[in-house]
């Protein structure tokens, strides 16, 4: 939600534009460093966990299935080029409030899942570069409260999305890949390391199918961010003509950078060695370059893994202040500091749903995967929205994909989010805690405005942004 760049509304009531500054160089960086992150720093011991030295398998898959999707935001932002989002194509396809607010709700909730895999991470990672033997109990969640907090703070202060600090984020998350990557080929090229295990699969009592479907629905959070693009179209320079260049290629490098990791991890180290503990690519780089100073690359992973959640804690912040002030969640939720004007009582709200999380939840698989779950719902929605959206022309040029791939699309997410998948019951209690608590808002939002005569709210998608 680019908060500090959208203008304040008229006298007459007409609203400005945001400022397009991105072109073509920024918006790729903005798109490759949304998608680089916790995903693979955190997740790459928990998938080989699942499939064995195949890791990169269900990176790949994950990428394929992303990459579907893609196409699908491209026919959409570059004929809606609106920062709204996935709740602005639900709204405009099938025009249900309460679903538009659903999918709202959804993004939301998976942004503070995200955050808090983040905080999780990020303390196993803190603890590892400061020699801390706190185990895998209280230590661990105390260090990834007190990272919450601080990015509350932060949140207060009123930092919004800068497209500069992207790039300079951007380039530290790219760097500590491709220490990864390179140590990794340098391994491979001395004759170090087994490259024989990048084909042996241990997938347990599943299959090798199901083995590598399963894993796929956890690998899948790592591709997630590139939907956050669509949110940056009114800011970018002819975003109908360098969308869909400048996302596939983001897609594709990222897609890259992922499997080229995953073989880097495997070849050096042993799945069952990966597997444990939260910092996997640490391992790495001990295995792969014992000389490397660890508390250097360590640090890289933290503030990776930090951008990740502090992206995410403003993104559901602002949608629930954009969400109350459209008055489908009480207005409580839409209250702003007075003097950094703020959604104050929206950080609140959203740091204790992450504090609750990191506390009773805690493991990085089960809130990844409550990430991707989530997201997994809406882009099967995005994915039909495509497709009844087809009935509404406009007059201008546009992006269109294939038939053939939104309809992949939504039945490759649908089926990726089913229990068929092999998705653990955890990540569905979670994910249903997160919709109810705000299904239960909405509902004390619709009773106090029925019982004032206001009637049921109309959610209005395209202001969620402003």
């Amino acid at each position: 939600m680019a908060e500090s760049t959208r203008t304040e509304h008229g006298t007459g009531g007409e609203q400005t534009e945001l400022r397009r500054v991105m072109g073509p160089g920024l918006l790729l960086l903005f798109i490759v460093g949304d998608v680089l992150g916790t995903g693979i720093y955190a997740l790459t011991g928990q998938v080989a966990d699942q499939v064995g030295g195949i890791v990169w398998a269900p990176f790949l898959v994950a990428f394929l299935v992303a990459l579907v999707t893609a196409f699908s935001y491209l026919e959409l932002v570059t004929k809606y080029p609106r920062a709204a989002g996935a709740a602005l194509y639900t709204h405009k396809a099938f025009g249900v409030h309460f679903l538009t607010f659903l999918v709202a709700f959804a993004v939301m909730s998976s942004g503070i899942t995200s955050a808090s895999t983040a905080a999780r991470a990020f303390a196993a990672n803190a603890a590892s570069v400061f020699g801390l033997e706190l185990g895998e109990g209280i230590g661990i969640t105390l260090i990834g409260l007190g990272f919450m907090g601080l990015v509350a703070l932060v949140n207060m202060r009123g930092v919004g999305e800068s497209v500069k600090a992207n790039v300079v984020l951007t380039c530290v998350e790219l760097t500590g890949l491709l220490i990864v990557i390179g140590i990794g080929m340098w391994a491979i090229g001395v004759g170090e390391g087994d490259v024989s295990r990048v084909t042996q699969a241990d997938t347990g009592d599943m299959s090798l199918l199901g083995g590598v479907i399963a894993a796929t629905g956890l690998a899948f959070f790592a591709m997630v961010g590139f939907e956050d693009s669509v949110n940056m179209a009114e800011e970018c320079k002819d975003p109908r003509r360098i969308f869909p260049k400048v996302l596939l290629t983001g897609l594709a490098l990222t897609g890259v950078i992922y499997v080229l990791v995953s073989v880097s991890a495997i070849t050096l180290v042993p799945a069952d060695r990966l597997s444990e503990g939260d910092t996997p690519l640490l391992q790495v780089v001990e295995a792969g370059a014992p000389g490397f100073p660890l508390g250097l690359f360590g640090v890289i992973t933290m503030f990776a893994v930090a951008n990740s959640a502090l992206i995410n804690m403003l993104m559901a912040s602002r949608l629930v202040y954009g969400m109350s002030r459209e008055g489908v969640l009480p207005p409580l939720l839409g209250r702003v500091h007075p003097d950094r004007r703020t959604p104050t009582v929206a950080i609140l709200f959203t740091t204790a749903l992450a504090f609750g999380l990191i506390t009773f939840v805690g493991a990085v698989p089960d809130l990844g995967g409550t990430t991707a779950l989530l997201l997994l719902l809406v882009f099967t929605v995005v994915n039909i929205a495509v497709l009844v959206l087809r009935r509404d022309p406009v007059d201008a040029d546009h992006f269109r994909t294939p038939t053939v791939l939104p309809v992949v699309g939504a039945l490759a997410c649908a089926f990726l989010a089913t229990p068929w998948a092999g998705r653990p019951v955890v990540q569905y209690q979670i994910a249903g805690v997160l919709l109810a608590i705000g299904v239960l808002l909405w509902g004390v939002t619709v009773l106090v405005g029925r019982r004032a005569g206001r009637g049921t709210p109309e959610l209005d998608p395209e202001r969620l942004a402003d």
